[in-house]
């Protein structure tokens, strides 16, 4: 007999942040896989484009336009994706974004909030909601079990300067995820973290151009080049399959062996 734990047809996966970088490549192998997809981002032209652009892989896609640091929006969009959808069998947590300063010191407060609001709120709201659906389907008798994994970074670990409300949301979200793991097991719910390095997104654009950077940070990388969003397909489709279904509280450091060098 084949095996065939990683294929994912009949399962639903909702991404944020799902319409570019490493959340659409985690979107695009999920779909691959077989999942139906929710993509939540707050550009509906961007979304629109994640969606046409799998339009021949033979799933069912829903773009919802969702600010994952409102909370209402967040609430209101994991009820409707559970409507339109029937059910999310898992939630990647991927929605981030940036903000830094000239130094620690002049670190302006209202970027510390904003990046907050995102990357740290914005997780607590959708993993809630997530958990309240996944528990109900499991007290309901459904013993499908759910996955919750959230994108962190190499800066939880490593030291960010001029970063650090962005790494203190990193290194926030590996201890919540923990925490989630260790409730809802019971549930047949597990909770993983991601750690990407240096990947080729929006987000590092002006890193990617410059030859100072790349010589001084990509070249030490043993991989040798920049991480692209492709690189993190087959940790979705794993941690979304059932071939997962006992791996719990874990971080997966994916940095072409940049942070062990």
């Amino acid at each position: 007999m084949a095996y065939r734990p990683f294929d994912l047809t009949g399962k639903v996966a909702l991404v944020t942040g799902g319409n570019g970088g490493i959340g659409f490549g985690m979107v695009e192998a999920l779909a691959q896989a077989g999942a139906d997809v929710v993509i939540w981002g707050s550009n509906g032209k961007k979304n629109a484009a994640a969606a046409e652009a799998l339009k021949d892989v033979g799933v069912r896609v829903l773009t919802q336009v969702v600010d994952v640091a409102d909370e209402n929006a967040v609430r209101e969009g994991m009820a409707e994706a559970v409507r339109q959808m029937g059910r999310i069998d898992t939630v990647v947590a991927n929605a981030g974004i940036g903000g830094g300063a000239s130094s620690f010191a002049d670190f302006p407060t209202e970027t510390y909030r904003r990046v907050l609001a995102v990357n740290l709120d914005g997780v607590f709201f959708t993993f809630r909601e997530a958990c309240k659906h996944m528990v109900e389907r499991a007290d309901g008798g459904d013993k499908a079990g759910g996955s919750l994994v959230v994108i962190s970074s190499l800066s939880a670990y490593d030291g960010a300067p001029r970063n650090e409300a962005y790494a203190a949301t990193k290194g926030a979200v590996i201890s919540m995820i923990r925490a989630i793991a260790v409730e809802h097991a019971r549930y047949g719910v597990r909770a993983n973290a991601v750690l990407p390095g240096w990947i080729a997104t929006d987000m590092t654009a002006g890193a990617q151009g410059n030859d100072k950077f790349n010589d001084a940070v990509i070249r030490r990388v043993p991989a040798r080049r920049w991480g692209q969003p492709a690189d993190f397909g087959g940790i979705a489709v794993y941690l979304s399959s059932d071939a997962s279904a006992f791996h719990t509280g874990d971080s997966f450091l994916i940095d072409g062996g940049y942070g062990i060098f």
